[in-house]
Protein backbone atom coordinates (compact mmCIF):
# COMPACT_ATOMS: atom_id res chain seq x y z
CA UNK A 1 0.00 0.00 0.00
CA UNK A 2 1.86 3.02 -1.03
CA UNK A 3 0.30 6.46 -0.46
CA UNK A 4 1.68 9.92 -2.17
CA UNK A 5 1.69 13.43 -1.12
CA UNK A 6 1.64 16.11 -3.27
CA UNK A 7 2.82 19.80 -1.42
CA UNK A 8 2.04 23.17 -3.28
CA UNK A 9 3.53 25.53 -0.95
CA UNK A 10 6.47 27.87 -1.56
CA UNK A 11 7.80 28.24 1.95
CA UNK A 12 9.19 24.80 2.06
CA UNK A 13 10.11 23.46 5.26
CA UNK A 14 8.72 26.71 7.13
CA UNK A 15 4.73 25.62 5.43
CA UNK A 16 1.78 25.01 7.32
CA UNK A 17 0.77 22.87 5.04
CA UNK A 18 3.16 20.88 4.91
CA UNK A 19 2.52 20.16 8.03
CA UNK A 20 -0.80 19.24 7.61
CA UNK A 21 0.25 17.15 4.69
CA UNK A 22 3.08 15.22 6.88
CA UNK A 23 0.63 14.71 9.40
CA UNK A 24 -1.74 12.78 6.45
CA UNK A 25 1.34 10.59 5.63
CA UNK A 26 2.17 9.75 9.11
CA UNK A 27 -0.84 8.52 9.90
CA UNK A 28 -1.28 6.86 6.33
CA UNK A 29 2.03 4.97 7.80
CA UNK A 30 1.06 4.31 11.15
CA UNK A 31 -1.50 1.79 9.22
CA UNK A 32 1.05 0.09 7.12
CA UNK A 33 1.45 2.72 4.09
CA UNK A 34 4.60 3.44 2.37
CA UNK A 35 4.57 6.99 1.96
CA UNK A 36 6.16 9.31 -0.46
CA UNK A 37 6.22 13.33 -0.47
CA UNK A 38 6.51 15.49 -3.41
CA UNK A 39 7.17 19.29 -3.20
CA UNK A 40 5.77 20.80 -6.51
CA UNK A 41 7.62 23.71 -6.45
CA UNK A 42 10.93 21.43 -6.88
CA UNK A 43 9.99 20.17 -9.97
CA UNK A 44 9.42 22.20 -13.50
CA UNK A 45 5.50 21.72 -14.56
CA UNK A 46 4.73 23.34 -17.92
CA UNK A 47 1.83 24.82 -18.51
CA UNK A 48 -0.89 22.78 -21.27
CA UNK A 49 -1.49 23.67 -24.38
CA UNK A 50 -4.56 22.20 -24.91
CA UNK A 51 -2.82 20.71 -28.10
CA UNK A 52 -5.01 17.33 -27.84
CA UNK A 53 -2.12 15.12 -28.56
CA UNK A 54 -2.22 13.27 -25.13
CA UNK A 55 -6.10 12.14 -26.47
CA UNK A 56 -5.14 10.89 -29.78
CA UNK A 57 -1.37 9.06 -27.94
CA UNK A 58 -1.43 9.20 -24.57
CA UNK A 59 1.94 11.01 -24.51
CA UNK A 60 2.56 14.89 -24.23
CA UNK A 61 4.28 16.70 -26.66
CA UNK A 62 6.18 19.44 -23.56
CA UNK A 63 9.55 18.14 -22.07
CA UNK A 64 9.34 18.38 -18.17
CA UNK A 65 9.55 16.86 -14.72
CA UNK A 66 5.18 15.79 -15.37
CA UNK A 67 5.71 12.27 -17.25
CA UNK A 68 7.71 11.15 -14.49
CA UNK A 69 5.20 12.76 -11.88
CA UNK A 70 2.64 11.08 -12.74
CA UNK A 71 4.09 7.48 -13.64
CA UNK A 72 4.27 8.11 -9.53
CA UNK A 73 0.65 9.14 -8.85
CA UNK A 74 -0.27 6.05 -11.14
CA UNK A 75 1.97 3.86 -8.85
CA UNK A 76 0.29 5.17 -5.82
CA UNK A 77 -2.89 3.43 -3.92
CA UNK A 78 -3.85 6.78 -2.21
CA UNK A 79 -3.02 10.51 -3.02
CA UNK A 80 -2.76 13.36 -0.34
CA UNK A 81 -3.36 16.89 -1.67
CA UNK A 82 -1.89 19.49 0.05
CA UNK A 83 -2.14 23.17 -0.74
CA UNK A 84 -2.34 26.86 0.94
CA UNK A 85 -5.29 29.10 -0.29
CA UNK A 86 -4.37 31.40 -3.09
CA UNK A 87 -7.54 33.88 -3.73
CA UNK A 88 -9.88 30.75 -2.85
CA UNK A 89 -8.02 28.45 -5.34
CA UNK A 90 -4.48 26.91 -5.11
CA UNK A 91 -0.79 27.90 -6.03
CA UNK A 92 0.20 27.86 -9.57
CA UNK A 93 2.20 24.45 -9.45
CA UNK A 94 -0.17 22.61 -8.63
CA UNK A 95 -3.00 23.86 -10.80
CA UNK A 96 -0.34 23.58 -13.42
CA UNK A 97 -0.50 19.98 -12.56
CA UNK A 98 -4.13 19.09 -12.67
CA UNK A 99 -4.43 21.36 -15.61
CA UNK A 100 -2.12 18.42 -17.59
CA UNK A 101 -4.61 15.65 -16.20
CA UNK A 102 -7.30 16.09 -18.92
CA UNK A 103 -6.32 12.72 -20.59
CA UNK A 104 -6.78 10.94 -17.09
CA UNK A 105 -10.30 12.56 -16.14
CA UNK A 106 -11.09 11.06 -19.62
CA UNK A 107 -9.95 7.62 -19.04
CA UNK A 108 -10.86 7.73 -15.28
CA UNK A 109 -7.43 6.60 -14.45
CA UNK A 110 -7.38 7.07 -10.70
CA UNK A 111 -10.35 4.09 -10.81
CA UNK A 112 -9.45 2.38 -7.53
CA UNK A 113 -7.21 4.87 -5.92
CA UNK A 114 -8.10 7.13 -2.86
CA UNK A 115 -7.62 10.80 -2.17
CA UNK A 116 -8.01 13.46 0.30
CA UNK A 117 -7.16 16.89 0.77
CA UNK A 118 -5.79 19.53 3.24
CA UNK A 119 -5.54 23.18 2.99
CA UNK A 120 -4.61 26.20 5.19
CA UNK A 121 -5.17 29.73 5.12
CA UNK A 122 -5.14 32.81 6.36
CA UNK A 123 -8.34 34.16 7.31
CA UNK A 124 -10.93 31.81 4.89
CA UNK A 125 -11.92 30.07 2.50
CA UNK A 126 -9.88 26.57 3.25
CA UNK A 127 -12.77 24.59 3.02
CA UNK A 128 -13.76 25.84 -0.42
CA UNK A 129 -9.93 24.90 -1.50
CA UNK A 130 -10.31 21.83 -0.01
CA UNK A 131 -13.40 20.93 -1.74
CA UNK A 132 -12.27 21.89 -5.52
CA UNK A 133 -8.57 19.67 -4.54
CA UNK A 134 -10.84 17.05 -3.93
CA UNK A 135 -13.22 17.31 -6.79
CA UNK A 136 -10.63 17.03 -8.98
CA UNK A 137 -9.52 13.48 -7.45
CA UNK A 138 -13.14 13.11 -7.73
CA UNK A 139 -13.00 13.41 -11.76
CA UNK A 140 -10.25 11.62 -11.73
CA UNK A 141 -11.84 8.53 -10.96
CA UNK A 142 -10.54 8.46 -7.10
CA UNK A 143 -12.34 7.98 -4.13
CA UNK A 144 -12.00 10.84 -1.51
CA UNK A 145 -11.89 9.80 2.01
CA UNK A 146 -12.76 13.14 3.60
CA UNK A 147 -10.37 17.43 3.51
CA UNK A 148 -9.09 19.24 6.23
CA UNK A 149 -8.80 22.86 6.08
CA UNK A 150 -7.80 25.38 8.74
CA UNK A 151 -7.73 29.29 8.64
CA UNK A 152 -4.34 30.20 10.78
CA UNK A 153 -4.17 33.86 10.14
CA UNK A 154 -5.80 34.99 13.18
CA UNK A 155 -5.23 31.95 15.39
CA UNK A 156 -2.38 30.25 14.94
CA UNK A 157 -3.46 28.00 17.89
CA UNK A 158 -5.88 26.35 15.43
CA UNK A 159 -3.05 24.69 13.78
CA UNK A 160 -2.19 21.50 16.41
CA UNK A 161 -5.91 20.57 16.62
CA UNK A 162 -5.65 20.47 12.28
CA UNK A 163 -2.43 18.30 12.47
CA UNK A 164 -4.59 15.80 14.48
CA UNK A 165 -6.93 15.80 12.66
CA UNK A 166 -5.29 14.82 9.31
CA UNK A 167 -3.53 12.33 11.16
CA UNK A 168 -6.36 11.15 11.16
CA UNK A 169 -7.32 11.55 8.00
CA UNK A 170 -4.49 10.23 7.21
CA UNK A 171 -5.33 6.64 8.57
CA UNK A 172 -8.64 6.66 7.15
CA UNK A 173 -7.16 6.58 4.10
CA UNK A 174 -5.14 3.62 4.91
CA UNK A 175 -8.25 1.96 6.11
CA UNK A 176 -10.19 2.84 2.91
CA UNK A 177 -7.62 1.12 0.65
CA UNK A 178 -7.12 -2.05 2.10
CA UNK A 179 -11.29 -1.62 2.27
CA UNK A 180 -12.30 -1.51 5.23
CA UNK A 181 -14.66 1.77 4.71
CA UNK A 182 -17.02 1.68 1.94
CA UNK A 183 -18.35 4.50 -0.48
CA UNK A 184 -21.47 2.69 -2.29
CA UNK A 185 -22.87 6.36 -3.58
CA UNK A 186 -19.41 7.44 -4.53
CA UNK A 187 -19.39 4.37 -6.38
CA UNK A 188 -22.76 4.75 -8.10
CA UNK A 189 -21.46 8.80 -9.34
CA UNK A 190 -18.34 7.01 -11.01
CA UNK A 191 -20.02 4.40 -12.76
CA UNK A 192 -22.07 7.28 -14.39
CA UNK A 193 -19.44 9.41 -15.00
CA UNK A 194 -17.03 6.77 -16.50
CA UNK A 195 -20.41 5.92 -18.56
CA UNK A 196 -20.71 9.84 -19.32
CA UNK A 197 -16.72 9.32 -20.54
CA UNK A 198 -17.35 6.46 -22.44
CA UNK A 199 -20.04 7.67 -24.33
CA UNK A 200 -17.16 11.26 -25.11
CA UNK A 201 -14.71 9.18 -26.19
CA UNK A 202 -16.89 6.93 -28.68
CA UNK A 203 -18.02 9.69 -30.22
CA UNK A 204 -14.78 11.21 -30.81
CA UNK A 205 -12.65 7.90 -30.95
CA UNK A 206 -11.23 8.83 -34.44
CA UNK A 207 -9.31 11.84 -32.53
CA UNK A 208 -9.04 10.03 -29.08
CA UNK A 209 -7.79 6.88 -30.62
CA UNK A 210 -5.43 6.55 -27.24
CA UNK A 211 -8.61 7.19 -24.94
CA UNK A 212 -10.72 4.46 -27.18
CA UNK A 213 -8.14 1.47 -26.90
CA UNK A 214 -7.82 2.59 -22.96
CA UNK A 215 -11.83 1.99 -22.40
CA UNK A 216 -11.15 -1.42 -24.58
CA UNK A 217 -8.10 -2.56 -22.40
CA UNK A 218 -10.45 -1.77 -19.01
CA UNK A 219 -13.08 -3.70 -20.50
CA UNK A 220 -15.21 -0.60 -20.41
CA UNK A 221 -16.25 -0.89 -23.64
CA UNK A 222 -15.81 -3.54 -26.41
CA UNK A 223 -13.81 -2.84 -29.64
CA UNK A 224 -16.02 -1.87 -32.56
CA UNK A 225 -18.76 -0.02 -30.23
Amino acid sequence: MKVIGLIASPKGKESNTLKLVNAALIGAAAEGAQTELVDLYRLRIEYCTACGTCYATGECTLVDDFPELFDRLMAADGIVLGAPNYIDSVPAPLKAVIDRVADAIHCQMFTGKYGCSVCTAGGSGQDEVVGYMNHVLTNLGATVVGGVGVAIGRNPSALPAAEKEAHELGKKLARSIRGEIQYPEQDEARRQRREFFCELVKSHKDRFAHEYDWYVQMGWMKEGE
